[in-house]
């Protein structure tokens, strides 16, 4: 049985999130449902926590905390339709799916968080005809309010709404997952100026299956990506290469220039020329879900805007401008994904085709004024923040960014009407 045990702190992984509550850690579905009942009788409420990888307060609990992590197994696979249980880390999927000959069409660049946390707060990758990872679910099983197990699947009303649910819908207790043959990918990284990145855009995003870049604030340097389906895995990059590129310089000795930028803030725009000038170029090729993927060890605070496309030139153009006026320097770099548009309700890139700017700070380095200035900058451009990601945003503000939004509150209140899930951060976005 699942045991209440007295109340633990929890912090988020980029520390800027933290609560005390009494923690649940239920290892079957009929574990999940007595809990739920339990709250729904007693007038308590359940937040549920994945690998609490999300920068927003979305996962703060004040009374009761649920941890998923042992509901982690495989449930079936049926062709390309593989179901798992909510609490199993991508990482851990992204193996399984592999095992089978199977893979994601595509993903974050991360692979810490699970599966329920990764779906409900919109996470995504990069990529014109692909959008968030909430679009390849084909159905979720949910425990209600009620204490009901539901199944919803593409013919339910509520289903573009479960799908990316923001943890205010219910508990999901499994996914099933539309999923493609295994692939590989060539992986093609290219240092060059970002006139050269901006002029080619249209083109890169056209002519390739994934392309991102990065941009080092106080230079003209940017880092192009490029990735492919390829038939073969025929360019393997070398261990030494990968733990060079991917553990010492993008991990270890990224962590020790950004501390000396705290701590010595005048050097960061020499500190962010010489970063963008030690980066060089690499091709190769690995299976789907190691490119797509990649080790962030060195603690951040961020904020991500979606944005439609054809607003990307006028934000970047805004930047440098922001970067003058703030009373601190930016050491990360800026990142900036394309994805085209889906039919989910919540989902960022709902109805267009999208830019994502992502802005980020290292670990104890002050952010608000950032945030909050390039916010201001995209909200008017019809930007929409990313569910995990920090952002000021209300449910007056956001109302009108999303045509469904007033759809998925109706169903918030068919499902959950005494709030059983909600918290401090839903009720700010969704409404109370």
């Amino acid at each position: 049985m699942t045991t209440p045990v007295h109340a633990r702190r929890w912090t988020n992984w980029g520390l800027n999130q933290e609560s005390v509550a009494e923690l649940l850690t239920p290892g079957t579905v009929d574990e999940v449902v007595a809990s739920v009942n339990q709250a729904a009788t007693t007038g308590r409420r359940v937040k549920v926590v994945g690998s609490g990888h999300s920068f927003t307060a979305i996962a703060v609990a004040g009374d009761q905390r649920m941890s998923v992590h042992r509901l982690n197994q495989l449930v079936a696979v049926d062709g390309p339709l593989v179901t798992v249980q909510a609490g199993m880390r991508l990482s851990t999927l992204n193996a399984l799916l592999a095992g089978h000959g199977l893979a994601l069409p595509n993903l974050g660049d991360i692979d810490a968080q699970t599966v329920a946390g990764a779906i409900a707060t919109g996470t995504h990758g990069t990529g014109a005809g692909y959008s968030t990872l909430a679009s390849s679910v084909e159905a979720v099983t949910m425990v209600t309010a009620a204490g009901k197990v539901e199944r919803f699947t593409a013919d339910a009303p509520e289903f573009q709404a479960v799908r990316l649910g923001l943890g205010a819908l219910g508990i999901l207790v499994d996914v099933t997952l539309r999923c493609v043959p295994g692939f590989v990918l060539h992986a093609d990284e290219q240092p060059m100026p970002l006139a050269d990145v901006l002029a080619g855009m249209q083109e890169w995003i056209a002519s390739n299956d994934h392309v991102e870049f990065y941009w080092y604030p106080y230079t003209d340097r940017a880092q192009l990506k490029r990735n492919n389906i390829v038939p073969v895995h025929d360019q393997p990059l070398s261990r030494f290469r990968g733990w060079l590129d991917d553990e010492f310089l993008s991990n270890t000795l990224w962590e020790g220039v950004c501390r000396v930028g705290r701590r010595l803030p005048g050097t960061v725009p020499a500190l962010n020329a010489v970063a963008a000038r030690a980066l060089s170029a690499r091709t190769y090729t690995d299976r789907s879900d190691r490119v797509f993927c990649s080790p962030r060890r060195v603690r951040f605070t961020e904020m991500e805007y979606e944005i439609p496309r054809g607003a990307l030139p006028e934000v970047l153009d805004a930047l440098p401008r922001i970067y003058d006026t703030l009373p601190f320097k930016v050491q990360f770099p800026v990142e900036v994904r394309f994805t085209g548009p889906d039919d989910v309700w919540l989902s960022h890139g709902y109805g267009r085709e999208s830019a994502y700017v992502a802005v980020h700070q290292f670990l104890g380095n002050e952010y608000e004024p950032y945030f909050k200035a390039v916010e201001a900058l995209c909200e008017p451009l019809g930007g929409r923040p990313h569910w995990g990601k920090l952002h000021y945003r209300d449910a007056a503000s956001l109302r009108p960014a999303y045509p469904r939004f007033d759809d998925f509150v109706a169903v918030r209140d068919r499902l959950d009407p005494a709030r059983v899930f909600t918290n401090d951060y839903l009720d700010r976005v969704l409404g109370a």
